[in-house]
């Protein structure tokens, strides 16, 4: 698949999608309590859906060797790293961390977001954890600009991560969005400053790390979606879709976000 270019004014379209992804992000991460399942963490997202008249990125999606995906978030706790299916017996409690991934389509354009959630009385170590792995995403996207090349933002997760004593995630990475949830190029979340491809104005990324607090090996359940450490140590992840623009990095799922800011 070539790498697909976004003009000004298809960016514009993407950054109304990602201003509706982010205010039903933030309606789930409020409710996200003890005592709530994450079955009802989707009926708030799927609330929201209906509301602003948008659609599901990943209701129903899935491939040859995949089942449809049967919801419209993930909801990761713990030592779940990405695509935890929410249920009615999935309960959240006190002293969680649990990761939302959402994503939806309006003018025909994806905005992918995602936030790890600290629950309740979360141990230092926990908390850690989620702060790292927020702060890697800030680091990989604060150098995001005409230019850069896609190792440079690899290995300013990696170093941050591996700094502060854990690992990340290879099996799973990044990627380019727009039309397609998933485009071209991949965004790995490691790798060598000075590598790889150059950010072009009109790219948009999906810019995804996940940092597990022991080996970054992953197995994936018989659900064929749920993803865990094979360790059964902690995992948090953070998302934000961004655009590179020749002002600098516009974080379309970011509120606050204007083009050139972080």
């Amino acid at each position: 698949m070539r790498i697909q270019l976004k003009s000004r004014d298809e960016i514009r379209q993407m950054r109304e999608a990602g201003l509706i992804a982010a205010e039903i992000l933030d309606e789930v991460c409020a409710a996200a309590k003890p005592g709530v399942s994450t079955f009802e963490l989707d009926r708030i997202a799927r609330a929201g859906i209906e509301k602003h008249r948008v659609k599901s990125a990943f209701l129903h999606y899935g491939g040859y060797d995949v089942p449809p995906y049967p919801a419209v978030l993930c909801t990761s706790r713990n030592h779940v790293i990405v695509h935890g299916i929410p249920r009615r017996d999935d309960v959240i409690a006190d002293g969680d961390i649990i990761g939302i991934d959402f994503g939806i389509f309006k003018h025909g354009f994806c905005a992918d977001t995602a936030r790890t959630v600290m629950v309740g009385n979360v141990s230092a170590e926990n908390r850690k954890l989620v702060e790292t792995t927020e702060q890697a995403l800030e680091a990989a996207m604060n150098l995001i600009r005409v230019g850069t090349r896609l190792g440079d933002l690899g290995a300013a997760v990696q170093n941050y991560a591996e700094s502060r004593g854990y690992s990340v995630v290879r099996q799973f990475v990044g990627h380019g969005t727009g039309r397609q949830m998933h485009e071209d190029p991949q965004v790995p979340n490691f790798g060598s400053a000075g590598s790889g491809k150059r950010l072009k104005q009109g790219l948009v990324i999906a810019v995804e790390p996940m940092v597990n607090a022991g080996a970054p090996e992953v197995e994936v359940l018989d659900d064929k979606w749920t993803a865990v450490t094979r360790d059964r140590s902690m995992s948090a992840h953070f998302e934000h879709t961004i655009a590179v623009t020749d002002e600098g990095p516009w974080v379309l799922t970011r509120p606050t976000s204007n083009p050139g800011t972080l």
